[in-house]
């Protein structure tokens, strides 16, 4: 309809009919909604400067929402700039522009502006705002937004509102919050349910959206398409075959097995499933059309299963067949190129990316960053940071490990300081991002400053990949006491690796009262394991107690002890008992084998040695 009223316009201005200047408000309206006429909307925008009719309130906010549309922000801004009198439509249609051209951070601001002036938002207006939040990850401003709602009551609550509320907060990675967002909800629909799963899936709590499922179930709300792509994943991350086997026939019967989408959720559930990749396969062979998501799904399972050239065979394919490209089929090429190690690859990936105009998207410029680091060409990711126009959390956090890289430790962290100041909240991964950095750069008193002040500010997001890296660096630089201090003070209990790696440092030191102290821990959590009572040993001969040496292989005679290794498709055992060794393969079967040698380990590796030479020995 847009089309039709632009060439009848047209068609009264070649006749010279005045009565046509009555039509131009509409013609702006319809000229938003086509945005292949963007030199006609200009040529309208000057015939409205011209009869004076821009200076209309009614008239300026269509061209704001024409020039949104076009994808004019700039021109959006100095339109409203310069307007003499606003009104909430003009705000309205301002937020809207910055956020359906995904300037999250300026929709945040305008927004703010618009309070600030007086003017109500509606609840649709705030729940875009929420979402962007989300997608900017800027958790405080969305925590701002949900207080003011709960205080002054000037925003009906909506369940609308409510519901982007919660994908806010799992956004942000704090699904606590969202989870008590969603427990207050006086009714629920099956997008709020929908909007849960989801935000339980991509923070990795797949149990939780499986239980969510359940429960969506149980109060009689039937899922939709959307609810199975968002729950697929969980059935796959969890290996829960059953459960997906369920929802392929909910959705074979529900009539969704022709939904594109789908059946990319499909591939990806049986693609990750132990045992089912032919099922994926399958699916994706059958499939009645293939679109942009099914494509991108079984190049994303390719290079999942280490498969990066299949990866960029099935995008060539895609092309023969005429399938446009999306930002996930790009994350899936970007993928490959990152498995390849290939730069070259990589370059015409993002010439790819430019050429498509995929380039604006957040994720897209967050998968070049990493690409181009792992690849070896870190100034090309400091551009590609450089020339984001929007960076979300991933952004820093990928920006940072380029950094840490390369070694630059105070670059990461001046990066650090900068996300933080403009209000973006860390996550696990952004943490151990920096504090690897400061690692491989050596920076003992940043990264332990650090650390404290996430001990502090983010206790919750701390796991035993924190510590252990804080620990390899107060290691690495000779700092035990330390070391010994944040082991003793851990809230979980530390890896062998952990205490192995601290027991070499303290060894290298000279301090063997601590090597020994961290031994016998190391025992205690793996008392079978014979290397860790001959690394004891070792310590104990060092520091000169051979009384302790020799009783530790009294010890190990007596009560006997187990050793593990891997050979090329089995894992042999050799169990230690007084004078007899017993070899044995797990799991295929159980073939013990007795020898007459004296239990010491490194006769033990002889026979450990000798199965993995003479396969017949266990046939």
């Amino acid at each position: 309809m847009a089309s039709e009223a632009l060439l009848f316009y047209r068609q009264l201005h070649s006749h010279g009919l005045r009565g046509a200047l009555a039509f131009l408000p509409s013609l702006v309206k319809a000229s938003a909604s086509a945005p292949h006429h963007l030199h006609f909307a200009l040529q309208l925008h000057c015939v409205l400067l011209k009869t004076g009719l821009a200076s209309d309130l009614v008239t300026t906010n269509s061209l704001i929402t024409m020039y949104s549309k076009q994808s004019r922000v700039c021109c959006a801004c100095k339109l409203f700039d310069t307007m003499p009198m606003r009104d909430s439509v003009t705000w309205h249609a301002m937020v809207s522009c910055y956020i359906g051209n995904q300037r999250f951070l300026e929709s945040m601001d305008m927004y703010l502006r618009m309070t600030s002036a007086g003017f109500s938002p509606k609840p649709e207006l705030t729940a875009s705002v929420v979402s962007a939040c989300g997608r900017a990850g800027k958790l405080s401003f969305g925590k701002a937004i949900h207080a003011r709602c709960v205080v002054t009551k000037d925003v009906d609550i909506s369940v609308l509102l409510v519901t982007s509320f919660t994908d806010m907060y799992s956004r942000c990675s704090d699904l606590v919050s969202a989870l008590k967002v969603f427990d207050r909800m006086a009714e629920r629909n099956v997008v709020c349910w929908t909007a849960m799963i989801s935000g339980s899936s991509s923070n990795g709590r797949y149990d939780i959206s499986i239980e969510l499922l359940r429960g969506m179930v149980m109060d009689g709300i039937k899922p939709n398409r959307a609810t199975i792509v968002s729950v697929l994943p969980a059935c796959g991350a969890l290996g829960s075959l059953d459960h997906g086997k369920e929802l392929h026939g909910y959705v074979f019967r529900h009539g969704f097995d022709s939904e594109p989408q789908v059946i990319g959720a499909l591939i990806g559930m049986y693609g990750r499933s132990k045992g089912t990749l032919h099922l994926a396969i399958l699916l994706f062979e059958r499939a009645k059309t293939k679109d942009v998501v099914t494509w991108s799904s079984m190049m994303a399972l390719s290079n999942r299963h280490g498969d990066y050239f299949g990866t960029l065979r099935l995008f060539q394919a895609m092309q023969h067949d005429g399938v446009q490209a999306n930002s996930v089929t790009l994350l899936a090429l970007i993928g490959s190129c990152i498995g390849l190690t290939s730069t070259l690859l990589g370059r015409a990936v993002h010439g790819y990316t430019l050429k498509c105009n995929l380039f604006s998207e957040i994720c897209v410029g967050n998968s070049l960053i990493d690409m181009y680091a792992k690849c070896g060409c870190p100034e090309c990711s400091v551009c590609i940071f450089t020339e984001m126009q929007e960076k979300d959390l991933v952004s820093y956090s990928s920006m940072i490990l380029s950094y840490g890289l390369q070694g630059l430790g105070y670059d990461a962290l001046n990066l650090f300081t900068e996300m933080l100041h403009l209000g973006i909240q860390p996550d696990g991964i952004t943490l151990l991002a920096v504090l690897s950095a400061c690692n491989h750069s050596g920076l003992v008193d940043e990264g332990m400053r650090l650390f404290e002040n996430a001990r502090r500010d983010h206790g919750t997001l701390l796991s035993l990949e924190h510590y252990a890296c804080l620990l390899d660096l107060l290691g690495r630089s000779g700092r035990l006491e330390d070391a010994c201090e944040v082991i003793s003070s851990m809230p979980m209990e530390p890896s062998p690796r952990i205490l192995s790696s601290l027991v070499s440092a303290c060894r290298s030191a000279c301090r063997f009262e601590d090597a020994k102290k961290l031994a016998l821990r190391l025992i205690d959590l793996e008392p079978e394991n014979a290397a860790n009572h001959t690394l004891l040993s070792s310590v104990c001969a060092e520091a000169g107690d051979w009384f302790r040496v020799e009783e530790i292989r009294r010890q190990i005679k007596t009560y006997g002890t187990c050793m593990l290794t891997t050979m090329e498709t089995a894992m042999a055992v050799a169990y230690a008992s007084g004078a007899t060794v017993y070899v044995s393969r797990i799991p295929k079967r159980w073939c013990p084998r007795e020898f007459d040698l004296v239990g010491h380990s490194h006769q033990i590796f002889h026979v450990l040695v000798l199965v993995g030479a003479h396969d017949d020995l266990l046939q």
